[in-house]
């Protein structure tokens, strides 16, 4: 079906960040597939060590993915998570105490120098390091204790897109096997597929996408598990589209930037099924009311019914995996919105694939 589906889209365009949104159920699944020992020793030493909370360093994408985390561990492992502002270890060499922590380092190349002090430091004072990343060899693999691989394989594109799924995908069977939760674990053995139906949308998001063409600006509003994927599809629609997008979560938009909306100012709402949906669905009526050009993602029909424009996610999936469809939804929108404003989404100005930080 996704070779039907990538065909059929294709019709004989090419490109990295095209190409690499459709390896993900691949991806994916070499994840899942693959040795669980590290996820089972990483799991074992933060048991172990009594380990309190966990500090993610991360930039860029991989900061959207720490957002996810945020809510994932701490609802199904009662853990705090918290940035570790890596500003603080670099430039302002004052680092935080971190005994009795857990520091998760999370990079797709593990080659931003400021990370690497991040880890180097938490191992000085004793904390527990974990590395997840796409190059096992790199620099924040070797100062960690702990490396957990990605398996996404090798991406070219400047933006991401296997890696950011396979990072939320690690961080679930991390969470899922230092809870000891049998069902969680089949749930995560579904999402290669889920992600290859959500891809077949591919042809309808173009359409969807022509309708936004001219596009300047925009707010994309998520809660819950999906404050990450708000931030990650506006991180993508800035990097392929030279667009003002700015992510909110959908409760804290209420306070103040709904001022923002008018007749057919243009709103991207990712909301799946789950906990918040039914707060959603509040502030997207009220959205609506004002005349905003509303585009909701989401895998129920009452809450995509209000936008003017709809992404129905076809394969419902656990609200806790569901950043894993959505953002696959949100990338082909960049994708398509890129080629039809004539952009090539593999070039995008003034970026390069590796940033260093310090």
């Amino acid at each position: 079906m996704l070779r039907g589906a990538r065909a059929a889209y294709s019709r004989g365009r090419m490109g990295h960040f095209r190409d690499e949104i459709f390896e993900q159920p691949a991806s994916l699944g070499r994840l899942l597939a693959a040795d669980r020992g590290p996820w089972r020793d990483a799991a074992a030493a933060i048991r172990g060590r009594g380990v309190h909370s966990l500090v993610i360093a991360a930039r860029g994408t991989s900061d959207n993915a720490a957002r996810y985390a945020g809510y994932l561990f701490g609802a199904a492992n009662r853990l705090p998570v918290g940035l570790a502002l890596p500003s603080l270890f670099t430039l302002y060499a004052a680092p935080p105490a971190l005994a009795g922590t857990c520091v998760l380092g999370i990079s797709q190349s593990g080659a931003s120098s400021d990370l690497v002090a991040v880890l180097e430091e938490a191992r000085r004072q004793g904390a527990l390091t974990i590395a997840l990343t796409n190059r096992p060899a790199a620099p924040l693999a070797r100062a960690a204790e702990h490396v957990l691989d990605l398996q996404a394989g090798e991406e070219h594109a400047v933006a991401a897109s296997k890696t950011y799924t396979a990072e939320l995908a690690a961080l679930a069977l991390l969470s899922a096997t230092l809870a000891g939760d049998a069902a969680r674990l089949a749930a995560l053995e579904t999402l290669p597929a889920a992600v290859a139906q959500t891809l077949g949308l591919a042809p309808a998001i173009a359409l969807v996408a022509e309708r936004f063409r001219f596009l300047e600006r925009c707010v994309v509003l998520g809660r819950g598990y999906n404050y990450a994927t708000a931030f990650e599809v506006a991180l993508k629609l800035k990097e392929t589209c030279y667009l003002i997008a700015e992510p909110y979560s959908s409760a804290d938009f209420l306070h103040g930037p709904m001022a923002l909306v008018e007749r057919d100012f243009p709103v991207l709402a990712v909301a799946p099924d789950g906990s918040v949906a039914d707060s959603l669905r509040e502030v997207l009526a009220a959205a609506a009311a004002r005349g905003a050009e509303l585009c909701v993602i989401s895998d129920r029909a009452d809450l995509a019914a209000l936008g003017r424009t709809q992404i129905r996610l076809p394969a419902p999936v656990p609200e806790w995996l569901s950043p894993v469809t959505a953002a696959a939804a949100g990338q082909l929108f960049a994708l398509a919105l890129a080629e039809t404003r004539g952009l090539d989404p593999d070039r995008p100005r003034g970026l390069a694939k590796v940033t260093s930080t310090v």
